[in-house]
């Protein structure tokens, strides 16, 4: 009786998908994809409607969840676009990790930044610098996306320092390349955004390095 007594109580104590590394992965995949389907939509919703005329119930409604499930991502729209940012930041690093060790830091960042922004729908980038261009709430967050965005490229191109010279350089890089990207991208918008992304990024770099002969 005992032995079955033990099978027994083993088998209750398996949750059902609840600790088990297989049922906490899947868990996290979920989340994941819930929270990029609530991204996805409140950008889709942004650029057709606008920040102001769209709700957070159109959002939630858009990514199929409840109003509750949208502030167990987000505390509100204005986070939405902040994480919707921050995956450009962990792919311009990725970017600056895979350049070739022997090529320069300045030109490492260029490469980075043109490889990254190849990516983005140039319509798409575009509509979003207007939106908040229009908007004080998110020009206020785009501030700080810049100062996270001067951190991450610092983090990456310090990476690649062999001295306390080249940290120093790492940042220095870091700074020029995110106002590089700050106001390059403001001009691009100014211009009409008709030139592709990297074309105008090859063009911000050359400026920069005629300015520092």
């Amino acid at each position: 009786m005992k032995p079955s007594k033990v099978v027994r109580k083993r088998v209750k104590s398996l949750p059902a998908g609840g600790n088990s590394p297989e049922g906490t992965g899947l868990r996290q995949r979920k989340q994941q994809e819930t929270r990029a389907r609530l991204t996805r939509a409140a950008m889709t919703l942004f650029l057709e409607r606008g920040f102001e005329a769209t709700t957070i119930d159109d959002i939630a409604a858009m990514a199929d969840v409840s109003r509750r499930s949208f502030f167990h991502y987000f505390a509100s729209k204005e986070d939405v676009v902040a994480a919707w940012q921050e995956g450009a930041a962990s792919a311009l690093v990725a970017e600056i990790v895979a350049r070739p060790a022997d090529e320069p830091m300045l030109t490492a960042a260029e490469n980075a930044i043109a490889a990254t922004v190849k990516r983005i729908d140039p319509a798409e980038a575009a509509a979003m610098s207007r939106l908040k261009r229009d908007n004080p709430a998110l020009r206020a967050r785009d501030q700080l996306k810049y100062e996270k965005l001067e951190r991450a490229l610092a983090d990456g191109l310090a990476r690649r320092a062999r001295t306390k010279s080249d940290q120093l350089k790492a940042r220095l890089v870091a700074m020029i390349a995110t106002g590089a990207m700050r106001v390059g991208g403001e001009s691009w918008i100014g211009e009409g955004a008709r030139e592709k992304p990297e074309a105008f990024v090859k063009r911000t770099f050359d400026a920069i390095r005629a300015i520092l002969k």
